[in-house]
């Protein structure tokens, strides 16, 4: 038997009476947290370069959407070969410039297509269109059927990329600075505005301040051609490398962290930053 159609057959099973009970109480809800949370195991499996672990983590993430496949057939909805189906028919229609009459001869021209032909696509099923008819290659039919950029430009994603998405669909316009200069100084206010609003005392100003300026850090990691999402994984990563490397100097002095105190912790922590740079 095929690998994939073996893996369909097993989720079948699983499902099916007599088969394993947790799997026969799912529904597509209680997946969502899953579905998320193989994606992201995915992310990480690519970033440690480790083969072995990346086959492991793309095979649980490709349950999922078999998953999904066998609760919708169980009730005539939709089953695998629908979502095939589907995701074949969009990659032809999108890239025009491959398996029709098109021309994008760079990646930049290519992503712009596709997004053209995206917003057509979800302005035609809004509007009862055919999103089929014609070359979907209009932008300003398509804004106008789409009724805004922005549209679930961040709907089921983190903060952080949807923050990203939102801004690159504006720049998509021209809602963009030129240069990362006076995004940095955009940092640079909106971190004034914090301080201003701590001095102040207000609760909810503080947070509101600093998620603006969150909002505008993701901006400038963007402008600098960097994703905000991976930058933050390294960041944690390092920290963790780091904080590790803190308690392994304090253990050998015969000290506990919760003994040592913030000082001892702060030359710990300086003595491990150090190290990483020589």
């Amino acid at each position: 038997m095929p690998p994939m159609e073996r893996l369909r057959r097993i989720m079948h099973l699983l499902r099916s009476p007599g088969g394993c009970p947790w799997d026969a109480e799912q529904t597509h809800e209680s997946l969502v947290r899953h579905l998320l949370e193989e994606a992201y195991e995915v992310a990480a499996a690519v970033r440690s370069g480790d083969r072995d672990e990346l086959v492991d983590e793309l095979g649980d993430l490709l349950l999922q959407p078999v998953f999904h496949a066998e609760i919708a057939s169980e009730t005539g909805r939709f089953d695998f070969d629908d979502i095939a189906r589907a995701i074949c028919e969009k990659l032809i229609r999108r890239h025009p410039h491959v398996f029709g009459e098109a021309d994008a001869s760079t990646p930049a021209e290519v992503l712009s297509q596709w997004e053209w032909i995206k917003a057509a696509e979800k302005g035609g099923r809004e509007t009862g269109a055919d999103s089929g008819s014609g070359s979907g290659l209009n932008p300003a039919g398509s804004g106008t059927q789409q009724g805004s950029v922005l549209k679930r430009a961040n709907e089921g994603q983190p903060s952080l990329l949807a923050a990203a998405k939102l801004q690159r669909k504006a720049a998509s316009v021209g809602f963009d600075w030129d240069s990362p200069g006076p995004v940095l100084d955009k940092v640079r206010e909106e971190l004034g505005e914090v301080a201003e609003a701590l001095d102040s005392g207000d609760a909810e100003a503080v947070a509101a301040e600093i998620g603006d300026l969150l909002f505008a850090v993701v901006n400038l990691a963007r402008k600098t051609g960097n994703e905000a999402e991976i930058l933050l994984d390294a960041a944690n990563r390092k920290f963790v490398r780091r904080f590790r490397a803190v308690e392994d100097d304090l253990h050998a002095r015969g000290l506990g962290l919760a003994e040592a105190g913030l000082g001892a912790m702060e030359e710990a922590w300086q003595r491990a930053k150090s190290a990483e740079a020589s």
